[in-house]
């Protein structure tokens, strides 16, 4: 049997799923362009894409409900300077594609852009090979999905008699998507994504307290084997039975270390978003201007990273079609760049960093972490719990929220504990974490040798959009961080 090389396997597939079926070739991908460039631009895109969704969701021990969906369409978007125009149509077809394309030409302003010639010889551009083009919800059917489910909620309820009620849920998602952009470069991807999560209530003495656990990434159904459940279930048990020993967490200005791993969400929050392109262009950011200096303590090192295997935040393209980077936002405590897509690296005089990501057709493309997490150290989480007089230990975070401008956040811990004289003490609830994100990476004074990943389940915000990013750190002390608490 001959293969075909991985890029042009997904090339394949994307026409076969989203031009081929209805009409649309080379020919009219090259006429909806030419249409946009009529007028002065700087920039133009087709983005195509289908996507499937399955959902099923189980509670009180019946699988409640089960959802399929599908979704299509294409965005067009044309950029001229710092303006975007941008329409979109769930039709696929010649006539909506030329239609969409009429309508976004008309940004054109004199003298602020350049006639753009399209380019009449198209070049398929290069890509990652980080996950296989597996559609996840053809890979078990519907019995074995809802089997999935049932045994979560029996591993659950077998862990601890204080388990009085399980919800489970599975997800899984295909998606193709087609770029062609107007300097002649066609790319595509097929992204699988699937997704197991776990919430247990357990009582004791009339109380309740809420655990969760899960996760996932780009691969199939497959993936979910008895021992990985085992550990989800496992996470939401135990977060779910320590805080019923939970006490009053403690108020006031603290040393304070956070777990590796899912609390790498904080530095999502705090730091990434403050690097992404856009938000330093405009100077709004607090990193704006300061590449070459030290931001953070040294040893501090954050990587935002799209090319790992299989991971939930990982993309063989961006959506704009460039390959996706390992870039290294901050070495040794000095800031070294931002993340980038397209619009942005031209205004800022610097390329692309293959983070251009959209939700969806349905959306403007924009600068967006996908992996991002900072490099381990050298000292053992022993060694650090060891080293609190009095402080906090966070090992798992819920919500919370970021200001770019001034760097603020407040994030609520999920899981705590107290530590005094270098010993946890008891775990504590109601602590919230409140500080400045670029302040807390110049505090950092020890890093952890156990940088992990968080399990595949995080969701990033921006400008009303979503998309699936992953998070890791691994254990961090950072001292005089404030913690309002409710003792």
């Amino acid at each position: 049997m001959i293969s075909r090389e991985p890029t042009l396997e997904r090339m394949a597939i994307a026409e076969r799923v989203l031009l081929e079926p209805f009409g649309l070739g080379e020919t009219a991908l090259a006429r909806a362009l030419a249409t946009i460039a009529e007028h002065r631009i700087d920039d133009a895109d087709l983005y195509f894409q289908s996507t499937r969704h399955e959902g099923w969701s189980l509670e009180e021990g019946i699988v409640k409900s089960g959802s399929f969906s599908i979704d299509q369409g294409v965005g067009v978007r044309a950029v001229a300077g710092e303006k975007t125009a941008f329409a979109y149509s769930d039709e696929l077809s010649e006539a909506a594609l030329l239609d969409a394309a009429r309508t976004v030409r008309t940004i054109a302003a004199a003298g602020q852009n350049k006639r753009v010639k399209v380019a009449g010889k198209r070049r398929v551009a290069a890509s990652r090979v980080l996950y296989a083009p597996t559609d996840p919800i053809a890979t078990l059917d519907s019995a074995q999905k809802v089997a999935l489910l049932e045994r979560v909620e029996k591993m659950a309820r077998a862990k601890d008699p204080r388990v009085v009620q399980v919800m489970a849920g599975l997800a899984a998602e295909y998606d193709v998507v087609l770029v062609a952009r107007a300097d002649g470069t066609r790319a595509a991807d097929v992204r699988p994504l699937v997704r197991v999560s776990v919430t247990v209530i357990a009582e004791q003495n009339g109380r309740r307290e809420v655990g969760t656990g899960g996760g996932g990434g780009r691969f199939g159904l497959g993936y979910f084997q008895d021992e990985r459940l085992r550990e989800y279930v496992d996470q939401a048990v135990n977060a779910a039975l320590t805080n019923l020993e939970s006490r009053p967490a403690p108020a006031g200005e603290m040393t304070v270390v956070l777990g590796p791993g899912w609390p790498g969400v904080l530095l999502h929050e705090a730091v990434g978003h403050g690097l992404e392109g856009d938000f330093n262009r405009k100077g709004s950011s607090t990193f704006a201007g300061r590449i070459g200096q030290r931001v953070a303590a040294k040893g501090v090192t954050v990587l935002d990273d799209g090319t790992i295997a299989d991971r939930r935040g990982s993309l063989n393209i961006d959506d704009e079609g460039h390959a996706t980077q390992r870039n290294v936002l901050i070495e040794d405590g000095i800031l070294k760049g931002y993340i980038q897509d397209s619009m942005n690296a031209r205004l800022m005089g610097v390329k692309p960093t293959g983070n251009g990501r959209r939700e969806s057709y349905a959306h403007v493309p924009m600068p967006r972490m996908t992996n991002t997490y900072m490099l381990g150290g050298t000292r053992s989480k022993e060694e650090i719990i060891a080293s609190i007089k009095k402080g906090l230990y966070a090992t798992n975070f819920g919500g919370g929220q970021v200001d770019i401008t001034s760097g603020k956040f407040v994030f609520s811990a999920s899981e705590a504990f107290w530590v005094e004289n270098g010993k946890i003490q008891y775990p504590v609830k109601g602590a919230t974490l409140i500080g400045n994100g670029p302040e807390a990476m110049t505090r950092v004074s020890m890093i952890g040798n156990d940088m992990q990943l968080d399990t595949g389940v995080g969701v990033c915000g921006k400008d009303g959009q979503s998309v699936p990013v992953g998070v890791g750190q691994p254990t961090l002390r950072i001292e005089r961080l404030t913690v309002g608490g409710t003792a």
